[in-house]
């Protein structure tokens, strides 16, 4: 008999625009339900979120961070949580503070848009510069940088996942953020459950979207329009940065930045 996926009853599900207003900051350590098997933390440098999907055979975790120290805390704190280890890591998009944790997690497959490898490759001398910009330690980034682990599952278009009486649908919905974007679609467990939605940094909400030179900026707010259609009116949207929000919020970000990048930035 399969065990039930863990409820993560202990912490209260979340409120978007509380959980807004109590970690202006963000970096709460606590892991916050999103739905029955759903949660998410918030981590204290730069605020990335990583989330969770635990089912009846499996356990996902969505990004791992900016460094092995933080990847080795999210492994611990979800064996604590669930019981068991990681058995799926997703990676949104390829920015160092999304996955320089990753090598925590050996025996995990690890999941990424079909040219995130690619990406990974060119940008390991970059990146050890890009994250100092940030303000990351450079011993903790040369560290991470060396033990950088590609995807080996890599998704095209879109792939569909059994965690075990647990659905997940990762899906390239089009570049925006990066050109290899990729979110996270985990259904209600039940009728009555919205839709959570992990959108690595196509969503932001502590602060304004993150247009650099790998950005696709003239495709985001068309595949934001996407995003929308996956999810739909009711999901609970959780961005890379931030607190969860909804379809209004991203409809908002939408127009905000087709107004901003047909301005010319």
């Amino acid at each position: 008999m399969h065990a039930k996926p863990a409820r993560f009853d202990s912490v209260g599900p979340v409120d978007s625009e509380q959980n807004a207003a109590e970690q202006p900051g963000g970096g709460n350590s606590a892991w916050e339900q999103l739905a029955p098997g759903v949660a998410r933390r918030r981590l204290p440098f730069l605020d990335v979120t990583i989330g969770l999907v635990v089912g009846a055979e499996a356990v996902m975790l969505v990004d791992t961070g900016s460094s092995l120290r933080e990847g080795e805390e999210l492994r611990g704190q979800v064996e604590a949580l669930t019981g068991r280890a990681v058995t799926h890591v997703v990676l949104t998009h390829g920015h160092f503070d999304h996955v320089l944790g990753t090598a925590e997690f050996p025996e995990a497959e690890v999941y990424g848009e079909q040219s995130l490898a690619g990406y990974l490759r060119r940008e390991q001398l970059r990146m050890p510069v890009t994250a100092a910009e940030y303000g990351a330690d450079p011993m903790e980034t040369a560290e991470a940088v060396r033990a950088l682990v590609p995807p080996d599952r890599p998704v095209s278009g879109e792939l569909a996942l059994d965690l075990g009486e647990r659905p997940v649908h990762l899906v390239h919905l089009g570049p925006g953020h990066t050109g290899h974007d990729l979110v996270v679609h985990v259904p209600g467990a039940t009728g009555s459950d919205p839709a959570v939605v992990f959108c690595g940094d196509l969503v932001e909400e502590s602060g304004e979207p993150q247009a650099g030179g790998d950005a696709v900026t003239a495709r985001w707010a068309e595949t934001l329009d996407a995003l929308l259609a996956l999810g739909g009116e009711t999901a609970r949207y959780v961005p890379g940065h931030g607190a969860v929000v909804d379809a209004r919020f991203v409809r908002a970000q939408r127009d905000a930045l087709a107004e901003r990048f047909t301005a010319g930035e």
